[in-house]
């Protein structure tokens, strides 16, 4: 039987094993450090406290009295009893083993093996010291104060944004030159006299007046430089095709390495490999948040000292340097996690104001501009954004500087108590509300903005539009439901609406991409069968019965076109913890699941647009979207969407495409799924994917 002090030195080991796993591993929860270290603290107490209790089931030699009787002959005669206990005795080989189990698996010492015992606890105090480590090593020892760097941000086919920090007063004046990749001219184009504590140090510099689909080299009179390529011209060959990234949520050495740089990002070892294996180059990262995580492990300060400095120490980090990653463009979203964790608390409550300031100037500064009619200027501080880029154009919305709470969950779901089903519901009236009334994610301005983005015609040479949203669109992920927009379902009945719209109406496609969860998942939006002709059969949706007080709601018919309808593709971590347990689940026919990839700690999604000639007789052009998802640097899945045929305002359906499966009679992979779509796709080893 242990005894007490045995019981609680094992089992405050085993919960400092479990938890330390868990969080040097698994998820880097604050609720992690405080319960290692105290059960560490408990154990080392009661193992050095009560050292007597432990190891005292090893059996001593001493000698005894003999109670044995003696014989007429002379020799001892045992008691019955004693051979009753003989027999009752465990092997001391057995007694061996359990010993050497709980010594190694639940750290209880016996210090009659001293050697094994100190290694048990050792364990034990090393797990300790990296949970601390991984908690304040960063912090404490690259405070990045003296950080000098230059990043590229938004570039487009004439202009270009590069951010810069120096805090050295003695580079001051600081020259600004650019010239082609190829040197032959260089032009000073800005000269910086002040840079100061206001801006942590930081400058926004603007190229314009440049040549598109052109390569440049920046210098600096620092000995900071860097290069990027400008976007194609609209309305030419090459604008015709675009590649670009997409992922959310990065935390510098998690998983936990002892070994490893305290600011090294992990899954940038996955990126620099991939943005080097592509066919053709990306031309940005669209980043959808959690770019630092303020409040993971721990929140150490809510100053707008400590905001600054976890930003500067992302950009401290060594993996920065990796081939590759110095010329890639970032374009960045918010998330909660530079704020607070489900942040819901407007622009003015703390910590906002302290978590915005060094969001605006390391990214919002060289982000793309804001869309037309929406304040602008430094004063502003807009952070939602449009722009065109070859086939797309781009909305990146901010999902936290104007939320308010979510929908109370009486709201949430179409069981509302008003018996009043939302647009999008299993039950629903033929027009969703007008307002999100007092629950909004977006707010009334930037809500417009995006509404007149969905409504306006593109150029005949996009055929994509591309929202980007930090949470994801879809009410399927059932855990933290209220944080994304299944907590604003009418603000999202709205946007649904008019992303359906712009499908049936102006013959583009709509896409959404989206991160937060650590997860990736892909989701359809049909869009619902409003009237149908007579004798088709199924259900008629009619909610035009004048003699009635309230709109009559009946079950809404889904389109079960494949493909059809916007699509989401929500992507997560970059260089994070994934969620160990399922969280994601279709719910009814309106937010239709695809594909669901929970694990790994490293993925990004590269999204490919190419145009496609057209069929015989049609002389416009189809555009090809692929998704790719990349898990821990490998291929993972693949899906295509095809844009609608020119002059048609139905949006026409695609279908994923995996790679290993084979049809009968059909050609097979790309080719197949093109030949049997009605694109272009020719056999050959020499065939482009896009042929």
């Amino acid at each position: 039987m242990p005894s007490p002090a045995e019981i609680i030195a094992g089992t405050s080991s085993s919960i400092a094993r479990l938890a330390a796993y868990a969080f040097l591993r698994w998820i880097p929860g604050h609720h992690f450090p405080p319960v290692i270290l105290s059960a560490v603290a408990i154990y080392l107490a009661f193992v050095f406290s009560q050292s007597e209790a432990f190891g005292s089931s090893r059996p001593v030699e001493y000698e005894a009295p003999s109670n044995a009787l003696q014989r007429p002959d002379g020799h001892d005669q045992p008691k019955a009893q004693d051979w009753t206990n003989e027999s009752n005795e465990e092997p001391i080989l057995y007694e061996e083993e359990k010993s050497l189990f709980k010594t190694l698996i639940f750290g209880i010492p016996n210090w009659r093996k001293r050697r094994l015992s100190y290694t048990t606890i050792g364990v034990n105090v090393l797990l300790a010291l990296f949970t601390v480590d991984l908690v304040f090593r960063g912090p404490l020892l690259h405070p990045a104060k003296d950080l000098s760097f230059t990043r590229v941000g938004y570039v487009d086919s004439t202009s270009a944004k590069v951010l810069i920090r120096e805090p050295d007063p003695a580079q001051l004046p600081m020259y600004v030159y650019l010239s082609p990749a190829d040197k032959t001219s260089w032009t000073t184009t800005d000269t910086i006299y002040y840079l100061g504590p206001d801006t942590d140090y930081t400058y926004a510099l603007s190229f314009g007046g440049l040549q598109p689909s052109r390569k440049y080299i920046y210098s600096l009179s620092n000995d900071k430089s860097g290069t990027f390529v400008t976007a194609p011209s609209p309305y030419s060959e090459a604008a015709n095709s675009l590649t670009f990234l997409t992922s959310s949520c990065i935390k510098a050495n998690f998983p936990y390495r002892p070994t490893a740089h305290s600011l090294a990002i992990h899954g940038f070892e996955y990126l620099s490999k991939l943005v080097r294996s592509l066919p053709s180059p990306a031309s940005f990262m669209l980043f959808l948040g959690d770019f630092i995580y303020v409040d993971v492990p721990l929140r150490l300060s809510s100053s707008l000292a400590h905001y600054r400095s976890e930003y500067r120490r992302v950009y401290a980090s060594p993996s920065w340097s990796l081939p590759g990653l110095d010329s890639l463009p970032w374009i960045h979203t918010l998330d909660d996690h530079e704020i607070a964790n489900d942040w819901s608390g407007g622009n003015d409550t703390d910590p906002f104001p302290a978590a915005s300031d060094p969001f605006i100037h390391y990214h919002v500064s060289v982000n793309p501009p804001v869309p037309p009619g929406s304040p602008s200027g430094p004063e502003t501080n807009t952070t939602y954004f449009e722009f065109s880029n070859g086939p797309a154009s781009f909305f990146m919305l901010d999902t936290r500087r104007y939320r308010t709470d979510p929908e109370p969950q009486s709201t949430s779901s179409a069981s509302a108590g008003s018996g009043k089903p939302l647009y999008g519901s299993s039950l629903e009236y033929s027009h969703p509300p007008s307002t999100p009334k007092t629950h909004s994610m977006l707010g009334a301005q930037q809500l417009d903005s995006l509404l007149a983005y969905l409504s306006a015609p593109e150029p005949p040479h996009v055929h994509w539009k591309i929202i980007a949203t930090s949470v994801p669109f879809t009410k399927n992920w059932r855990f933290g439901t209220s944080d994304t927009w299944g907590g604003f379902l009418r603000e999202r009945s709205i946007i649904l609406q008019a992303m359906h719209d712009a499908e049936r109406e102006l013959g583009v496609r709509v896409v959404i991409l989206s991160g937060d969860r650590h997860e990736f998942a892909a989701i359809r939006y049909p869009p619902p069968v409003l009237s149908q002709e007579p004798g088709q059969g199924g259900n008629i949706i009619d909610t035009s019965d004048a003699g009635a007080a309230e709109p009559i709601a009946k079950p809404v018919v889904y389109d079960t076109t494949p493909a059809s309808g916007p699509h989401e593709f929500s992507v997560g971590p970059l260089s994070m913890f994934y969620l160990p347990f399922r969280t994601f689940r279709q719910v009814d026919d309106q937010d239709v699941a695809i594909k669901y990839i929970p694990d790994g700690n490293s993925k990004i999604g590269v999204v490919e647009i190419r145009n496609l000639a057209g069929d015989a007789g049609n002389t416009g052009q189809r555009s090809v979207l692929k998704y790719t998802l990349y898990v821990n640097g490998e291929v993972s899945w693949e899906y295509m969407l095809a844009s609608p045929s020119p002059g048609s305002t139905q949006a026409a359906g695609g279908r994923g495409w995996d790679r290993r499966r084979t049809r009968g009679g059909e050609a097979t992979g790309v080719t197949g799924w093109l030949q049997r779509l009605g694109l272009r796709g020719g056999p050959g080893r020499g065939q482009s994917l896009w042929d």
